[in-house]
């Protein structure tokens, strides 16, 4: 895939839906937005744009959160 996408180049028709459900299959799998942004050589915006094009649910960012801490009773 990566191989056929040329740097800043404009993506369209079937060529778009192709990477579209190609990254929604990756990205399904568990694979990051960062990690196909690399393996595309597209921009994080990009990947993620296609995504939520593709009626993806994004994940949320995950890691340690600041929210109440659990009391242990």
């Amino acid at each position: 895939m990566a191989e056929t996408l040329k740097k800043g180049s404009r993506v369209t028709g079937a060529a778009r839906e192709k990477l579209a459900a190609d990254l929604k299959k990756k990205y399904d799998s568990g694979a990051s937005i960062r990690a196909l942004a690399e393996e595309t050589g597209r921009s994080y915006g990009f990947v993620h744009r296609m995504l939520s094009e593709s009626g993806v649910a994004l994940r949320g960012r995950g890691g340690a959160t600041r929210g109440k801490k659990a009391t242990a009773a």
